[in-house]
């Protein structure tokens, strides 16, 4: 069982245009809108690959209830903890020539009430699925959030025996290594900015890894962006590289996501180390030619899955 938990979620709405002139007034070709935040993304990607996950959010007005239904039309099993201020919407700009532009919004400030009814509906779910449960903690917190939440749940979890993964930034993420997750995946520059030291060598990304596993994380994995992914099983384990595969990129968006979840398949069903980053590597790569975040087809992960090297690395003395 997997349990994708988002403290901030989001409709992610892109819009198409010819181009996006600063100053100007901007004509819209075309909208979409889709259940979004980090932990869609995931439980998407779970669903896609045949398992049947649970998603856990506060949601509020109309975007909140877009966010639930977007997810339950996919046969996700959407709870929405109800808050008082609206749900936040992201625009993703889209321009004819490939360029894309991003903007996020922070997210609602919920109460302290609001907050206590999220946390313990999540707790309630870890009691239920205890050591069959993987739960995922995915995406940022929204303003005035306790950035301690991540780290208080991943020790709730942990008590009921749950499997823990965790792929958030910042202060959350160094908070949240402290609290020991099973398993945790920054990217490139979140990783930098924890460490404080820049990524710029598979070499350095490395050492980065094993840094991870010091501050209390039981495996890890780095993302390296169109370089590729790194993954480590445990302290006494090597360090394996999948190279990062050339294809025609419609969006990189999502792609971190859609790896977590292929982690979180590979270590819930047992597979070897190499075998569960072939698979999240291949679910990165399938997200890039997917229409939107999250909706990689399971034709292409199975093609990209028995395409993927994957050798052990090392550090540089």
């Amino acid at each position: 069982m997997f349990l994708c938990v988002s403290a901030n979620p989001a409709i992610d709405k892109r819009l198409k245009m010819e181009e996006l002139r600063r100053g100007h007034v901007n004509r819209v070709q075309g909208v979409e809108a889709f259940a979004g935040g980090k932990a869609a993304h995931v439980a998407m990607v779970l669903q896609t690959l045949g398992e049947r996950p649970w998603w856990i959010g506060p949601c509020g007005g109309a975007s909140g209830e877009e966010v639930l239904k977007g997810l339950r039309t996919l046969g996700i099993q959407a709870n929405g903890i109800p808050i008082q201020q609206t749900t936040r919407t992201n625009l993703e700009i889209r321009e004819k020539d490939g360029t894309l532009t991003e903007v996020l919004e922070p997210g609602p400030t919920l109460s302290a009430d609001e907050w206590a009814t999220f946390e313990g509906r999540c707790e309630e779910r870890f009691a239920q699925g205890g050591e069959h449960l993987s739960v995922i903690f995915s995406g940022s917190l929204p303003q005035g959030a306790d950035t301690e939440l991540f780290a208080r749940l991943i020790a709730a979890a942990r008590a009921k025996k749950c499997r823990t993964l965790l792929d958030t930034s910042g202060e959350p993420l160094r908070l949240g290594l402290r609290a020991g997750p099973g398993f945790v995946k920054p990217n490139r520059e979140e990783v930098s900015r924890l460490l404080g030291a820049e990524v710029v060598s598979l070499s350095a990304g490395v050492s980065a890894v094993r840094k991870l596993l010091e501050l209390g994380a039981q495996t890890a994995a780095l993302s390296l962006g169109r370089d590729g992914l790194l993954f480590c099983a445990g302290s006494r384990e090597p360090v394996l590289f999948a190279a990062g595969q050339s294809v025609n990129c419609t969006s990189a968006v999502g792609c971190g996501d859609s790896a977590m979840a292929g982690f979180a398949v590979g270590m819930a069903t047992g597979l070897r180390a190499e075998e569960t980053l072939r698979l999240a590597a291949a679910c990165a790569t399938a997200n890039c030619l997917a229409d939107s975040p999250g909706a990689a087809r399971i034709e292409d992960i199975r093609k990209f899955q028995d395409q993927m090297s994957v050798r052990k690395v090392e550090a540089s003395v």
